[in-house]
């Protein structure tokens, strides 16, 4: 089973669902706000493209965070972080069950289910 994994009002989110819907892509929809998110899974995402494409540095919940916070980042923390703050995990992750594709870009989504 496809999941896509994200926030429901991101707008970049509703772009990778209409994209799903629009090419007939049956998937399950993973809210982090409202389900959550544990950390053997972002331990995986991160295992496979590193915490540095995963943890959303440029949103403003990061930006809010005290500096103490935003300093020494390692995998642990990152995790720690995504955890407690779901919106600073970058969006959408879609997990196509070979592989997670992280953000939307359209020819990245279709390369993916030809």
């Amino acid at each position: 089973m496809i999941t896509l994994y994200g926030i429901k009002a991101c707008d970049t989110m509703k772009k990778a669902r209409n994209w799903l819907d629009q090419q007939g892509v049956a998937y399950q929809f993973h809210d982090y706000k409202k389900d959550g998110i544990d950390a053997e899974r972002l331990r995986a995402w991160c295992n496979e493209h590193g915490w540095e494409i995963l943890l959303n540095r440029q949103g403003t919940t990061f930006r809010k965070l005290d500096d103490a916070d935003k300093q020494n980042i390692d995998t642990d923390k990152a995790i720690a972080l995504m955890q407690a703050n779901p919106s600073m995990i970058k969006r959408p992750v879609l997990d196509t069950g070979e592989r997670r594709l992280v953000g939307f870009k359209p020819e990245l989504y279709a390369s993916a289910f030809d």
